[in-house]
């Protein structure tokens, strides 16, 4: 479970009541991964030259939650390179581990310093947990109306039921078909196809391929599951290996996006 930063709670022992309430909501006497959500970023105040970041605060917190026994490990959530970097250097100090950095990141979510991150992540040997391994189901086919047809088992009939809202699926639906002027006309289809044909070669579904190339660049990937068919479909991603060719295939063409 996680601890969200936010203006109220200004002290270490603030991130450990949060871990000793989720403690308890969870039935646990201790918590095998507790996260920050994010960077302290909420700063109401800002504008007016007050407030200031409480990472280091939020740090002490989690080695006093680790120092306790209420978690077994600790780890982060959407920290870059930089930030990443002062936190294990100061949890180190008082000799706690950092596990994970908790990001977004797939094939088409290497941009914006997300593989910088992971990279760095190697380096320091903090494990990467990707959330949106799909791309918010982009990956899967999803919302590409070409792919619809084609969606026969369990599995991928059910990724074409959707709680988002018509603001976002007019969004993905963008994405994935194209527009014509922001984004080019077949969207997300180009790479679509190439993923449709390690899968079919493989014997696999267009999302297995999504996530073990994850599992690939050494990410454990997180992906959300309504259905038992969607689970199971997800773990036929485990136990198999893209080969070097293969993912530098699906990067290339990713990256003529």
């Amino acid at each position: 479970t996680k601890f969200t930063p936010s203006p109220w709670r200004t002290t270490a022992e603030s991130v450990v009541e949060a871990c000793e309430q989720s403690c308890r909501r969870l039935g646990v006497e201790q918590i095998d991964l507790y996260q920050l959500h994010m960077p302290d970023i909420v700063q109401p105040l800002r504008f007016l030259g007050l407030g200031s970041p409480k990472d280091e605060v939020y740090w002490d917190g989690l080695a006093e939650c680790y120092h306790r026994g209420l978690v077994k490990n600790v780890g982060v959530s959407n920290y870059g390179p930089t930030l990443l970097t002062k936190c294990q250097e100061a949890l180190a100090q008082r000799g706690v581990p950092l596990a994970s950095n908790q990001i977004a990141y797939s094939l088409i979510g290497r941009k914006n310093g997300a593989q910088e991150t992971v990279d760095k992540c190697h380096e320091l040997g903090i494990k990467v947990l990707a959330y949106y391994p799909f791309a918010m189901g982009l990956l899967t086919g999803k919302y590409s109306r070409k792919y619809e047809g084609k969606r026969t088992n369990d599995a991928s009939a059910s990724l074409t039921m959707s709680s988002r809202s018509r603001m976002e699926l007019t969004d993905l639906r963008k994405y994935a078909e194209g527009d014509g002027n922001s984004i080019p006309l077949g969207g997300i289809s180009p790479l679509l196809r190439v993923i449709e044909e390690i899968a079919e070669k493989r014997g696999k579904s267009v999302a297995q391929v999504a996530l073990n190339y994850c599992i690939c660049k050494g990410v454990v990937p997180i992906p959300g599951a309504r259905t038992v068919a969607q689970l199971e479909d997800n773990l036929g991603a485990m136990n198999w290996r893209l080969s070097d060719g293969e993912v530098a295939l699906l990067e290339d063409e990713a990256d003529k996006l």
